[in-house]
């Protein structure tokens, strides 16, 4: 359940379908997210909309009974927003605007947004303009008029309000002046990876708010901004972390999410050079999400689109306190038991038997099974140091739980 605090949220609706591609369990799956996501940007939700369907609308993307019920929806509880599942095509946005006579979003959008909300750093900035640049420049054409009457809120951070009165023209300028900056960070973190010198580079990679921030502080016991809303860290902190008496640096990453918006990816490819140089991955999964497998395929995906799919890996199965089993009764002869009723016991037995000692079970909150994974690390990053070093290797004795 999603915490609500005191403040002024904005009210939207969700609207996300039912297709071939896409079957009614995951529709819900995706809303439940898509809600999280827009909780995340400042937003309330309202009510959720799905209609089964071959495919999306090519015009509304919705059916035209299910967009009247909606619109009269939206009239009768003065909704100010209307987000979409999946990305909407520039016809789409415009057709949709134009019936719903509201602020029309759809997930790619809502994602830019939370990205500029949380961008800290001038490179993050930086990147998270370019992607809403990239993002805005096929839907120009007819959008102003209906931005014209907006004031503010999700989905109109960045460049969304400065760039009203632009053609195109200019914003291909824009992103032209914007990777050209990003060109000369590149080059100034590149020189700052370089000056780091051989030490063993571990890079904390997962889905978002499975706990990275979290374990990064427990291990390196700094104080990496850590909250329960997506993309809580966006911007990639690097820290050097001593285990016994063995350095190293640890790199916390920004989390992946499905349907990641392409805009995104490539702008931030640089950031994520971190991964592409790390000697080590740490694959962190929120083991209590009822998903959790989808996660990994997930992350594992945009690691091969970043070249990084073939790193040394360990999977960091986090929350195991959260981590509560469905109830199964055995004389129930209708029901049949799935993976949600598996223990973690029985998880152990499945797919992640295949990877063996390349698995460790922990909870980042309430430190438990910490040591084990600390002696992990402290093995891992040993055996590639004296691969690196092999004339001082005796420097770094086998761990001891002695501290």
């Amino acid at each position: 359940m999603i915490e609500k605090k005191n403040i002024a949220l904005e009210k939207a609706v969700l609207i996300g379908v039912v297709t071939k591609a896409q079957n009614e369990e995951q529709s819900n799956e995706y809303l439940d997210e898509l809600e999280f996501l827009t909780y995340t940007a400042g937003g309330e939700v309202s009510k959720r909309f799905t209609q089964k369907m071959d495919m999306p609308n090519p015009k509304t993307f919705i059916g035209t009974g299910k967009m009247i019920e909606v619109q009269e929806y939206i009239e009768n509880n003065n909704i100010g927003t209307a987000i979409f599942d999946d990305e909407l095509s520039s016809a789409q946005e415009r057709n949709i605007s134009k019936i719903l006579g509201c602020k029309v979003l759809d997930r790619t959008n809502l994602i830019l947004d939370i990205f500029a909300q949380r961008a800290t750093t001038s490179y993050a900035r930086t990147q998270v303009e370019l992607a809403q640049c990239e993002y805005l420049l096929p839907r120009l054409k007819g959008m102003w008029t209906h931005l014209e009457r907006q004031k503010g809120g999700i989905g109109m951070r960045g460049p969304g309000e400065t760039e009203i009165e632009t053609d195109r023209r200019i914003v291909r300028d824009k992103i032209a002046l914007l990777k050209a900056k990003i060109k000369i960070i590149d080059k100034q973190m590149a020189v700052q990876r370089g000056n780091r010198g051989k030490m063993v580079r571990v890079a904390l990679v997962g889905y978002t708010n499975v706990g990275k921030s979290t374990l990064m502080n427990v291990i390196s016991k700094s104080d990496v901004f850590a909250e329960n809303k997506l993309f809580a860290t966006l911007d990639t902190t690097v820290r050097k972390v001593v285990i016994q008496n063995l350095p190293f640096l640890l790199t916390d990453t920004v989390g992946f999410i499905r349907k990641l918006p392409t805009q995104l990816i490539e702008s931030f490819k640089s950031t994520l050079d971190e991964v592409r140089e790390a000697d080590l991955l740490l694959h962190v999964v929120d083991i209590s999400h009822p998903n959790f497998e989808e996660h990994i395929d997930s992350v594992n995906k945009v690691l091969g689109e970043i070249d990084s799919s073939n790193k040394p890996t360990i999977m960091v199965f986090n929350k195991i306190d959260a981590y509560e089993a469905e109830p199964f009764d055995d004389d129930d002869l209708v029901t049949e038991r799935t993976s949600l009723h598996y223990s973690l016991d029985e998880w152990k037995k499945t797919w992640m038997n295949r990877v063996g000692n390349n698995a460790l079970f922990i909870s980042a909150l309430n430190k438990k099974n910490i040591d084990i994974f600390k002696k992990r690390i402290y093995d891992e990053v040993r055996e590639i140091h004296i691969t690196r070093f092999p004339y001082n290797n005796f420097l770094y004795p086998d761990y001891s739980e002695e501290e």
